[in-house]
């Protein structure tokens, strides 16, 4: 997958969950549940035990979109594509991550918030994570845009249902939600109404302003 074929899928699915669980078999039961909900673009964090082999079996779903997120190390990727996901997102810029992604041939997000942090990232990167989002907002975003026209953003962090319109109105190509979407206290209990629940939140809010 390339860069801009990540791009337009998750332009078309709008909202990227940012998946933290206390075992594999959690994140993938709750990944289902968002998956219900309308949720099909899910990143796994490296913060989840044996992350690879829950994104190796949410990767047997064609219909889901599944990735790896808290990406800090180059062997990290390793994992993450032999796993089959297909792209990866950290909470920084870290070249090392960056040049395994591209020795794979698949999209790399790197967490990006300053303006230089952006102008590190744009020639290598058609996307990035704006990362957290909540400390600048969406005419944050927007100022951000206005010299780096062509650059896609995701702004995670902070980022819930009632806001998604906002962020997408100021030119995000897709929002990532952690916390808001998937809290972990659900997770950890297997309560899955409630994920499938806030999962239709978002995808609402999404269908709204698409």
């Amino acid at each position: 997958m390339t860069g801009e074929q990540l791009r337009a899928e998750l332009a078309d699915r709008g909202i990227l969950a940012v998946l933290r669980a206390g075992s594999a078999g959690r994140a993938v039961a709750a990944a289902r549940a968002l998956a219900e909900g309308g949720v099909t673009a899910i990143e796994v964090t490296f913060s989840v035990p044996d992350a690879a082999a829950a994104i190796a079996e949410l990767a047997t779903d064609e219909s889901l979109l599944i990735g790896a997120g808290t990406v800090l190390r180059a062997d990290q990727v390793d994992a993450v594509i032999g796993a089959g996901g297909r792209f990866v997102v950290s909470p920084n810029f870290d070249e090392q991550v960056l040049d395994a992604a591209a020795g794979h041939g698949v999209p790399a997000l790197p967490g990006v918030l300053t303006p230089t942090e952006v102008a590190r990232a744009a020639p290598r990167c058609s996307l990035v994570k704006l990362f957290p989002a909540s400390l600048g907002g969406p005419a944050f975003l927007a100022a951000l845009r206005e010299p780096f026209p062509e650059l896609g953003f995701v702004p995670t962090g902070g980022v819930t249902a009632v806001g998604v319109g906002d962020w997408l109105r100021a030119g995000a190509v897709a929002v990532g939600a952690g916390g808001d979407l998937c809290p972990r206290e659900a997770i950890e209990a297997g309560d899955v109404d409630l994920l499938r629940d806030r999962a239709r939140r978002y995808a609402d809010a999404f269908s709204e302003v698409a």
